[in-house]
């Protein structure tokens, strides 16, 4: 543990709440922070990942623009949309690739959570499918896609159904005559809901997901590809209606529907999911119509992990803001006349710590998660993708309450869209429903892990319990899989002695502990990666900060499982009166490195050079500091769109 504490040389706690004059100065440290940022961001794949778009951000185009106006802004996304697919080079590499497809949502949802959305439906959720489900062994011409010549888009919600989207209504009927596909949306509950199909952005395309019939047969639901606009209109049968804006960085999301449009046979997206013959006949490898529509729609794996990168980004961001603002904001001290930083008093720097704890398990995690992912098996690739979803639910999670703290913590200065945190809070929101609603997705999981999942002990220490120190990684990774081990012994016996022929009530039963298995399986993970990342640390400094936060963050989350644990005899009494003083003697430890520790995040000096608040100014300080902001951040010329 780092050596600095919150005492004088006396040895006894200061009576104030803030640091003695000796400890005023932060300790800033550029190689230090560059080794936390090697860490955080994969380290001699940093360039290959990150690079390009950290520099994308970093230039005049991705400048904060908080005065446009929302129709301006949805436009301001599609031209960035354009400017990222110049600095992608090969789009197709991109689309397949998603360690650095993820990474491009961890960077740009910083500065647009709009380019955020539009990104990830056209190169994931869009282009993805087509590369992964082409039409016959010369695969599908996708250079209109990849040139940016048309946007595309994805259609599978609809206005009933949307995480039951596997009971979606939307048909598309094979005529045998003509071997096309007759689509069409047959009631207005099918209206495909919230898509990006507006002529914003220029001519678009969709895959579309819908029914395929077959002489009168549902043969479940596969994807289709669709244009949708032209020339500045949309096709023939294709019926667009704009929904009122929504919370966070405008998007164009409509409501769509078809009316018998025709598409060629090619249309229709292939693999081995499902094939069809010239003479209508379909043939699959997979025995159900709901085994063949998740297959159809798999991309939504490589988005939950998009959308988990991008709420990362975001919280990292908001809590960049906030701590640097923490050090430039003074207020009255103790004394008459003295001004201290806000970053003196613990209780503002404390709750800061444990968020940059917090966003530090976040990021390792998402790390271990990505790859697990790339380096899955058919045989794992269940487990693979139960990891992926768990983990979408707790980082977005985790994301909000952080960005919340971090505005809060701003004060009236972070309400002002101009400093840059005001919307992150509620972009964030997006990737908790986005690709699967957070809650329903960890229900699934629950359901599979009551049973088919196992706690991952280790070796025993072999050390007696009342010797086994607070500040001992192993220990408190060990008493994490307790309660995620207590967790789900509770759900087993509710669903056991649940009611008797009734499975929906033994469920909900069983749901809140099996949510906090979920939960508690969650953190144990992210305090896995934590622990494998100071592995990894060479740098002695760093790694004292890293076990230092580590310590802190798992701390934090077995608080408020002491009790239990005490009862099961997996603390002592003394473990847990110790428990406060642990925590304030790390917080006191770190304090001083709060601004190095978010120094590692890397976010580039152009942004935050355009956020007051973050760059050492404020909203009215002197009568033309709003006009110098506003022209630092708009004197060069948008992007235009092409």
């Amino acid at each position: 543990m780092l050596p600095f504490r919150d005492k004088d040389h006396s040895g006894a706690a200061p009576e104030r709440g803030y640091l003695p004059k000796q400890r005023r100065r932060t300790v800033r440290a550029p190689e230090l922070s560059d080794e936390l940022a090697n860490l955080l961001f994969e380290g001699e794949d940093q360039d290959r990942v990150h690079g390009a778009w950290r520099e994308l951000i970093a230039t005049n185009d991705f400048r904060h623009r908080p005065l446009l106006s929302p129709a301006e802004r949805v436009e301001l996304s599609y031209s960035r949309l354009r400017l990222v697919n110049d600095a992608a080079g090969d789009a197709t590499e991109l689309a397949l690739d998603p360690r650095r497809l993820a990474a491009l949502h961890e960077w740009i949802g910083i500065v647009d959570g709009g380019l955020c959305t539009v990104a990830s439906i056209h190169y994931n959720l869009f282009l993805g499918s087509l590369l992964d489900q082409h039409a016959g062994a010369g695969g599908r011409e996708v250079s209109e896609f990849t040139s940016m010549r048309r946007v595309g888009t994805f259609l599978c919600t609809e206005l009933d159904h949307g995480n039951d989207a596997s009971a979606l209504r939307t048909t598309a009927e094979l005529d045998l005559e003509t071997g096309e596909f007759i689509l069409h949306t047959p009631t207005p509950g099918a209206q495909k809901f919230m898509p990006n199909t507006s002529l914003a952005g220029g001519p678009k395309s969709a895959v579309v997901a819908a029914r395929l019939l077959i002489d009168g047969v549902d043969e479940g639901c596969f994807l289709f590809l669709t244009p949708l606009s032209d020339g500045g209109t949309h096709l023939p049968g294709v019926h667009v209606r704009r929904l009122p804006d929504r919370t966070g960085t405008p998007v164009d999301h409509c409501l769509t529907s078809f009316d018998r449009v025709r598409l060629p046979r090619e249309a229709l997206l292939q693999a081995e999911h499902g094939r069809l013959d010239q003479d209508g006949t379909l043939h699959s490898d997979l025995g159900s119509a709901r085994k063949r529509f998740l297959h159809a729609i798999a991309r939504v794996t490589t988005g939950k992990l998009c959308m988990s990168a991008s709420t990362l980004g975001m919280s990292r961001a908001a809590l960049a803001i906030a701590v640097r603002h923490s050090h430039s904001r003074h207020i009255s001290g103790p004394k008459l006349g003295e001004r201290v930083p806000l970053v003196a008093h613990r209780s503002h720097s404390s709750r800061l710590l444990d968020a940059t704890a917090t966003a530090y398990a976040m990021t390792f995690l998402h790390r271990e998660v990505v790859a697990q992912w790339v380096g899955h098996t058919p045989e794992n690739r269940a487990e693979a993708e139960r990891l992926v979803a768990v983990a979408k639910g707790w980082i977005t999670w985790q994301a909000r309450a952080i960005a919340i703290e971090a505005r809060e913590r701003c004060g009236a200065q972070g309400l002002f869209p101009v400093n840059g945190i005001s919307d992150l809070p509620l972009n964030i929101e997006g990737g908790i429903t986005a690709e699967g609603d957070n809650l329903v997705i960890w229900v699934k999981a629950a359901s599979e892990m009551v049973f088919g999942h196992q706690p991952e002990r280790r070796r025993p220490s072999g050390v007696p319990l009342a010797e086994r120190p607070l500040t001992d990684l192993s220990f408190l990774r060990d008493l994490l899989v307790e309660v995620e081990s207590a967790a789900q012994a509770r759900a087993r016996i509710a669903l056991r002695q649940g009611p008797a022929g009734d499975p929906l009530g033994r469920w909900n039963v069983a749901s809140t502990p099996a949510l906090e298995m979920v939960s508690a399986y969650a953190c144990r993970r992210a305090a896995d990666a934590f622990i494998d990342a100071a592995a990894r640390t060479a740098d002695p400094m760093a790694l004292t900060l890293i076990e230092d936060l580590c310590r802190l963050f798992m701390l934090r989350q077995l608080a408020a499982h002491t009790g239990e644990l005490l009862a099961e005899g997996l603390m002592t009494a003394d473990h847990v009166r110790a428990f406060p003083d642990v925590i304030g003697d790390i917080v006191a430890g770190l304090a001083p490195h709060l601004l190095t520790l978010v120094e590692g995040f890397d976010l580039p000096d152009e942004f935050i050079a355009a956020v007051p608040i973050a760059s050492g100014g404020r909203i009215g300080d002197e009568e033309d500091a709003w006009s110098t902001w506003n022209l630092r951040t708009s004197s060069s010329p948008e992007p235009a769109v092409r």
